[in-house]
């Protein structure tokens, strides 16, 4: 089976395992989370590294995990008392990650480099290593992954033509229409943002599914199961 999440945003990991165990997802199943897994909440470090340490896991880079890739250079013996050793540029860089909730998950990130240098180059190795898109087949179904939709989509454009911006960053419209032969499932836009009757639940268009539950405002996230489209809460 083949289920998938998105934009966990440091949600707590037990919680997150029940969820996974409520929706009878085993050693045998294949999960696909579309990015965001990091910052808001306080568990981000803590889910990378458990994602990384799956076999049967694989991350979609988000534009949380983007913001967190560029200012990699703060675990280089950059402490918050040194930070005027900065250029401008990766000052700049490294402010807009934290208005964005980067501050939990570099505290828990520097925790888990402070034990263990080891343990966090492989969760960056994971998250360099993070496709910006996935494409699956189940249930006969044919499926493309990604964290936030296509910008300038183009039905004709090959898909390792899109900008990482353009896929991580971008907010579909509600009549967005994408391909004719596979459904986009995606995230990054909060499902109630279409309409408070969608708060908490996975959103259904016309050719894609918005997956975001809304984690990052204090929500829970949701899994759907590709092979039946059976989906799962908390």
């Amino acid at each position: 089976m083949i289920y998938v999440t998105s934009d966990l945003h440091g949600y707590p990991l037990e919680d997150f395992l029940a969820l996974l165990d409520g929706a009878g997802f085993s050693d045998r199943d294949f999960l696909f989370v579309l990015g965001d897994v990091i910052d808001r909440g306080d568990e981000g470090a803590e889910l990378l590294r458990w994602i990384a340490e799956q076999p049967n896991v694989q991350l979609i880079l988000g534009n949380h995990e983007a913001m967190l890739l560029a200012c990699d250079f703060v675990f280089d013996d950059i402490t918050d008392d040194n930070l005027s050793r900065l250029s401008s540029d990766k000052l700049s860089t490294l402010s807009t990650w934290l208005y964005n909730g980067a501050q939990p998950t570099l505290s828990g990130l520097r925790r888990i480099r402070d034990r263990d240098p080891d343990v966090l180059e492989g969760i960056l190795d994971c998250l360099r290593d993070a496709p910006l898109y996935e494409t699956a087949e189940a249930g006969g179904k044919k499926f493309v992954l990604v964290h936030a939709g296509f910008e300038n989509f183009d039905k004709n454009r090959n898909l390792d033509d899109y900008a990482a911006d353009e896929l991580i960053w971008t907010r579909p419209d509600r009549d967005t229409r994408y391909f004719d032969g596979a459904t986009v499932i995606l995230g990054h836009t909060p499902t109630h943002y279409y309409g408070e009757e969608h708060r908490g639940k996975i959103l259904h268009a016309d050719g894609w599914i918005d997956i975001d539950t809304g984690a990052a405002g204090g929500g829970a996230p949701a899994l759907l199961r590709l092979d039946d489209m059976q989906e799962f809460y908390r």
